[in-house]
């Protein structure tokens, strides 16, 4: 567990998934010519801060075929309001500018790759 959390607090390193705002969310999602997971979460959330390290290791073995971006619910309303988020973390694909899968809660590298490469 420690070993997560150094990574997540490493600020110096380059990181394969980018932030997307409710001011960003159309053009970085919704208008993306590659398909997008959307990983709604806050810095609070115990679950949200497992998966940020495999989701920043699937970002850079899919780079090309799928964007991952992270969006805070806390500094980010609208969207999350929009698209009915009520438990953290969820994951949103969206293909074409139309959410084509989700997925509620935490889950093992693995699951969370297999997920997104049945869903692009």
């Amino acid at each position: 567990m420690q070993q997560c959390c150094e990574l997540l607090l490493k600020g110096d390193e380059a990181m394969a998934t980018n932030k997307v705002t409710d001011a960003s969310f159309e053009a970085d999602v919704l208008k993306s010519s590659e398909p997008v997971v959307v990983d709604f979460w806050a810095e609070w959330c115990g679950p949200c801060r497992m998966i940020g390290p495999a989701l920043e290791e699937i970002a850079g073995e899919m780079a090309g075929k799928v964007k991952i971006v992270k969006m805070n619910v806390d500094e980010n309303q609208a969207i999350p309001a929009q698209f009915g988020i009520r438990s953290i973390p969820t994951l949103m694909l969206f293909k074409d500018g139309k959410l084509a899968s989700q997925k509620v809660g935490a889950a093992p590298k693995s699951d969370l790759s297999r997920w997104i490469s049945a869903s692009v």
